[in-house]
């Protein structure tokens, strides 16, 4: 191709992508902050509200708030309070400008990599527009998703162009990246093993070194990866974020997480009844599913890497999308949740490239057909998540729908019932549906989680029903105390007090931690 089409192409490409791109997600700019995390990270931060101060600064370089060490999340939200102030646009704006630059790098990567201009061009439209990418792209909390692939996308153009041309000096560049990137979020610790299937496809590089050298090559990733994931566990840890589930054995977490990487591909191929919260099974996922689930990993995984020598792209996409899993499959639960859209952000890319690479080669000689297809696969891709984009337009829209499309939903239920009692706006509050939605999420919950309870008291506070107010806020108080959550037992104490003089709680929103 002349060099001047091929040019003009991509810039074309570029263009179309963007425009999709932010086409489906610029009205989540319109979008309020939630009572789900938002609070922590930005309008009820105050080191964030401060904007970037010296101090504020000192203290995201070290905070480990929120259960992980991520200076750069931190100092991104602080930029934008201090060009935004607290107006909830520029937050999710700057979000959607992230997501549209990772969308843009992933062709970049992909095109450079391979030289397949319209396959890469598939992957990235496809990450761009998936449904279930809307939870990292229109929660503001999430920016440490965005944030991150952003880096990941860097780390890979940087390591690209030293593999064209191995210098000493090409390489700081790809450890600078990953560096940025695991200072974003640490979910990058994957990213050494994905460059590592990238050496065998499409990079080919076995033909000139051994995998052994390529490993050792890859040390000082290794080694960054392996200080971030310690740093994280000993931060999440003494945070009260791993274990938070002690009663789930092994067993137990090892059978969820074989049934959510089937349940990740169904949504991929049909992303219906999406969630910010996706709660345990009650019972656990019943047997049938378990087993049908892992003969399904299993199957996969030996026809891949047997037909690996054919179609390279086979196993490099299916371990791709294991691999970066891993770290948020629940092995190590943190969190209470079962799996999350936001986990796939990254990790349906190998999918993404099994489909674009895999579905041409079945159907060599219609490839035409393929092309007209990919229009309307897209187009409907782009119609759902427009209308998923709606459902985070403010904290009643966002939790209704996850208890629409969830059951036994006990942290949807929580936070509706938070939003129902507590609200200053008295058009908004309404304490008897607070009650039952609080004592549906008690139940479920068997009154043995802090947060349930400490919404249920300010429900009960907003009835005027203050004596058993003050009695499920001092059992609340208890728990918090017995898990050393000291933050949470110095607010239910504050909540306490106000409940023993007769007084309802009226700001702000008690939430549950996500990760």
């Amino acid at each position: 191709m002349d060099k001047h089409l091929c040019v003009r192409s991509h810039i074309l490409i570029g263009l179309l992508l963007t425009a999709a791109v932010f086409g489906i997600f610029r009205h989540s700019i319109k979008n309020d902050f939630v009572n789900f995390d938002d609070d922590k990270y930005v309008t009820c931060n105050t080191h964030v509200q401060a904007g970037l101060t010296k101090e504020s600064v000192s203290w995201a370089l070290t905070s480990v708030d929120a259960k992980n060490w991520h200076p750069l999340t931190w100092l991104s939200h602080m930029l934008d309070i201090q060009v935004y102030g607290s107006n909830p646009a520029g937050h999710h704006l700057t979000n959607v400008l992230l997501h549209v630059l990772n969308t843009l790098l992933l062709f970049l990567a992909l095109n450079r990599m391979t030289g397949h201009v319209w396959r890469g061009a598939f992957v990235a439209a496809l990450f761009g527009v998936h449904p279930l990418h809307v939870e990292s792209v229109a929660w503001v909390a999430e920016r440490k998703d965005v944030l991150s692939a952003f880096f990941w996308m860097l780390t890979m153009l940087a390591y690209v162009r030293y593999v064209e041309m191995p210098k000493p000096g090409r390489y700081p560049l790809v450890l600078l990246s990953f560096a940025l990137g695991l200072m974003a979020k640490p979910m990058l610790v994957t990213l050494p093993f994905v460059l590592l299937l990238l050496d065998y496809w499409p990079l080919d590089r076995l033909k000139l070194h051994s995998w052994w050298k390529l490993v050792v090559e890859k040390t000082p990733l290794f080694v960054f990866a392996a200080a971030s994931s310690i740093v994280t566990y000993i931060v999440q840890s003494k945070g009260g974020a791993i274990g938070i589930l002690e009663h789930l054995s092994l067993g137990a977490r090892i059978s969820n997480a074989v049934v959510s990487y089937m349940d990740y591909i169904g949504k991929m191929f049909w992303p219906r009844n999406l969630a910010v919260f996706y709660p345990y099974p009650v019972h656990g996922p019943p047997i049938w599913e378990i087993v049908g689930a892992g003969a399904a990993l299993v199957c996969v995984s030996i026809l891949v890497i047997r037909a690996g020598g054919r179609r390279p792209y086979l196993p490099v996409g299916w371990l791709w999308y294991l691999g970066t899993l891993v770290p948020v499959i629940g092995l190590v639960q943190v969190g209470r949740q079962a799996m999350a859209d936001r986990y796939s952000y990254v990790p349906l890319i190998g999918l993404f490239i099994i489909v674009a690479w895999g579905v041409p080669d079945l159907a060599s000689r219609k490839r035409w057909i393929l092309a007209v297809a990919a229009g309307p696969a897209l187009s409907a891709l782009m119609l759902c998540t427009w209308f998923q984009v709606g459902v985070w337009r403010n904290n009643i829209t966002f939790f209704e729908h996850a208890l629409a499309s969830t059951s036994d939903n006990y942290v949807a239920q929580n936070n509706l019932a938070s939003i129902f009692a507590e609200n200053p706006d008295p058009k908004v509050r309404d304490a008897a549906r607070a009650i039952r939605l609080a004592e549906e999420a008690c139940r479920l919950t068997s009154y043995k989680i802090p947060e349930s309870l400490d919404t249920l008291a300010a429900a009960y506070a907003e009835a005027g029903r203050y004596e058993e107010a003050a009695a499920i806020a001092r059992k609340a108080l208890k728990l918090a105390l017995m898990e050393k959550r000291d933050q949470l037992a110095k607010e239910i104490r504050e909540r306490l007090r106000l409940y023993e003089a007769g007084r309802p709680y009226r700001y702000g929103a008690t939430t549950f931690d996500k990760e």
